[in-house]
């Protein structure tokens, strides 16, 4: 196989691009975590599942990852905004708890989905309260450099300063300064500003906030957009590979941590910056507002009355990737039902697969063509990863794989027609891409393996015994688990109900 370099699409400028790690072999990743007030949802966690999707594929390649994604537990005020209440602290406040035992218990439920999604942890996890010390330090520079400006207690960005020397503030999302302040409306608290895009780095809090800091500005907190800035450049330096997040991050938030970047560094920070797209519901904007919302653990048990019926977690891990990251998905019962189908396919060929030895057969030749058919879909396996994560054509060719491994469960053809090379090739890449890079497994009920053996054998004697009724009542029990028996020549099988 010759698969093509991997490319991956730069939001920064707008095309496809060769991926280079800065550092041969290495890639430092940073992505923006939950803000943890409530419960992870659905668009978070397909942009969770794109940077695992990414995670993995790197490190298939080979690279060692550093990857970072963090918890915002500070900062982060109502609707994004640089007035206006703490979420965290709202929900503490509404709740009657400390700040930190909200956190606590979002940050235990986000780790739980995420968990149950199979996606694998970052290297490291850190939170904006636990870098108290690195934001204010970074705001004392931004104020000695020139870039930000104390007010009544608060410090903020100056864009004016910014963009005298460095002329790209909006360049992330495309937004022009003219139009952005034109857009802007007066806001509470905005007279403190010298511009209305100036934005908070540090804000004086109000005798009823709860999270306060000391500095030598006010007690107060940092801003939200500084977080990121400070985390991200700690752990990963001042330049590294890729930043990721949602699509509605890019502004301000992203536009602002490359502006903080700049003005204390004095270089760009990210040389990769990937987006991934919204999560749609019956082609509606997820929101509680419409009351059109689903969480993650609802689509696991049904609860739900957009719902007709509970999800697995590997159903929906499968249904968000049958499409490329940057394209809206849009979330309904049929493509899920449709999803889990497929999914139970995948699996059954995977089950086999991982069993089945190859072994010569006197007077069988390799047949070119089953050959040539595996040889062009493990390559196109590759060549959609490379193409920016094209999971969707990824998992059409594992399909294409698919058919001749149903073929040799069938007795249709025989190892040896394969030739040790494309029966190895077959494998592993089935195995490899379904487990480790897309990262679906087997999902059993509850003593699965103990029920199954138990009643096979049972239908074994029957079939023996010719009884027809008891046949049909085992074929009926199991499918209530989601199996169906399997009669083959070579003895009885089962698999999961497609």
């Amino acid at each position: 196989m010759n698969p093509q370099p991997l490319k991956l699409y730069n939001t920064l400028t707008r095309q496809k691009e060769l991926f280079e790690s800065i550092h041969p072999s290495y890639v430092g990743m940073y992505v923006c975590g939950p803000t943890v007030y409530s419960s992870v949802h659905l668009g978070n966690v397909r942009t969770f599942l794109t940077f695992d999707i990414l995670y993995r594929y790197l490190l298939h390649l080979g690279y060692k990852v550093r990857y970072v994604r963090n918890i915002t537990d500070v900062g982060h005020l109502e609707n994004d905004a640089d007035d206006g209440e703490d979420k965290i602290a709202k929900k503490a406040r509404l709740e009657q708890l400390e700040p930190m035992e909200v956190v606590q218990f979002y940050t235990n439920n986000f780790h739980d989905v995420l968990r149950i999604m199979n996606m694998l942890p970052p290297s490291i996890e850190p939170s904006a309260t636990g870098h108290m010390v690195e934001q204010i330090e970074a705001v004392k520079e931004l104020i000695t450099k020139g870039y930000a400006y104390e007010s009544n207690g608060s410090v903020y960005f100056d864009i004016n300063t910014y963009q005298s020397s460095h002329q790209n503030y909006g360049q992330l999302s495309g937004r022009v300064i003219e139009e952005l302040i034109n857009e802007t409306r007066e806001l509470d608290g905005q007279s403190e500003k010298r511009n209305p895009l100036d934005f908070a780095i540090w804000k004086k809090a109000a005798p009823e906030h709860i999270m306060r800091w000391k500095s030598p500005w006010s007690d107060g907190f940092p801003g939200w957009h500084l977080e990121c800035t400070c985390m991200s450049t700690k752990y990963l330096g001042n330049h590294f590979d890729i930043h990721g997040g949602g699509m509605d991050l890019k502004f301000p938030h992203h536009e602002c941590e490359i502006a903080q970047a700049v003005g204390i560094n004095g270089v760009q920070p990210v040389k990769y910056w990937m987006h991934s797209n919204m999560l749609t519901l019956n082609g509606e904007k997820m929101s509680k507002a419409k009351g059109n919302s689903i969480l993650p653990d609802q689509l696991f048990t049904g609860q739900n009355l957009l719902l007709t019926q509970a999800y697995s977690p590997m159903t929906v891990r499968f249904f968000m990737l049958q499409s490329q990251y940057r394209s809206v998905l849009d979330l309904g019962n049929d493509a899920l039902q449709a999803a889990g189908k497929a999914y139970r396919r995948l699996i059954n060929g995977l089950l086999y697969i991982k069993t089945k030895t190859f072994s010569e057969v006197d007077g069988v030749l390799v047949n070119e063509k089953h050959l040539q058919d595996i040889k062009t879909a493990a390559q196109g396996c590759y060549d959609a990863m490379n193409d920016d994560l094209n999971t969707a054509v990824t998992i059409a060719k594992l399909f294409d794989l698919l058919k001749k491994i149903n073929q040799l469960q069938l007795g249709q053809i025989q190892s040896a027609e394969l030739g040790e090379e494309g029966f190895n090739m077959l494998r592993i890449t089935y195995v490899t891409f379904i487990e480790e890079v897309l990262g679906l497994k087997e999902e059993k009920p509850d003593a699965f393996e103990l029920l199954l053996s138990e009643l096979l054998a049972i239908y074994k004697d029957a079939k023996v015994e010719k009884n027809y009724t008891k046949i049909d009542e085992i074929r009926a029990q199991l499918k209530q688990i989601g199996v169906v028996v399997r009669d083959m020549k070579t003895g009885i099988a089962w698999a999961y109900e497609e």
